[in-house]
């Protein structure tokens, strides 16, 4: 398996209000569609893959939304794509594929709703690293 791209088709960040005392981050990743796609080169020995996803955050109680939307392009190997193809067939996505899958939508979708949320001035859904000073320290003449 080899990642090429991934495409975003829709970004869409919402604040819905300006104070909120306890939000909670619930996070989706729904995979709409698996598709094989023909590519134009003739030497390539490996199929072309497209899944189509939505990665979503709702920030709880109703505070905020975001939805990423895009398309991840794969190659792969003939027969792991007739095997994917055939168990999407039934909505299933094999376990090493989706994991695959799901951490390079992670990865660059979160770095993108960081991005977003920085601009419409939102908690970020994930901790960032702070510096802290230690209580124990023993202060200097």
């Amino acid at each position: 398996m080899r990642f090429i791209n991934l495409l975003f088709t829709k970004l869409s960040a919402e604040r819905l209000k300006d104070k909120a005392s306890e939000i909670k981050f619930n996070t989706k990743i729904d995979i709409t569609s698996i598709d094989s796609i023909k590519s134009d080169f003739v030497e390539l020995k490996e199929e072309i893959l497209k899944i189509n996803f939505i990665y979503a955050i709702q920030y709880e109680p109703d505070f905020a939304n975001l939805e990423l939307a895009g398309s991840l392009i794969l190659s792969l190997t003939p027969e792991m794509t007739e095997g994917i193809l055939k168990e999407w067939e039934e909505k299933k996505i094999p376990e090493d594929f989706r994991i695959f899958v799901f951490n390079i939508i992670l990865k660059k979708s979160n770095l993108k709703a960081l991005e977003l949320e920085d601009e419409l001035n939102l908690p970020l859904h994930l901790p960032f690293p702070s510096l802290v000073k230690d209580k124990n320290q023993k202060k200097e003449d």
